[in-house]
């Protein structure tokens, strides 16, 4: 997020992420089972707006999110 946040003058402190990963049948009724991941970032003093924003944006250039986009369910929600 830092990568997102920095050019744009945002100040991150104190962030953290809770994630819990679900195993279970895929979502479109086929054959075996499949992955998701529900994370709850959170991000003191910055705007829900603003924190959503960033939060969709670093989604997009993270490593970790391109490697998986597609082949896992990935739910980001801000608290």
């Amino acid at each position: 997020m830092q990568l997102i946040a920095g050019p744009q003058k945002i100040v991150l402190k104190d962030v953290s992420i809770d994630s819990s990963v679900s195993f279970g049948p895929v979502a479109d009724g086929g054959k075996g089972f499949g992955i998701g991941v529900d994370m709850v970032i959170h991000l003191p003093g910055l705007e829900r707006e603003q924190a959503e924003k960033l939060v969709h944006d670093a989604h997009e250039v993270c490593p970790y999110s391109n490697a998986t986009r597609g082949n896992i369910d990935v739910n980001l929600s801000v608290a």
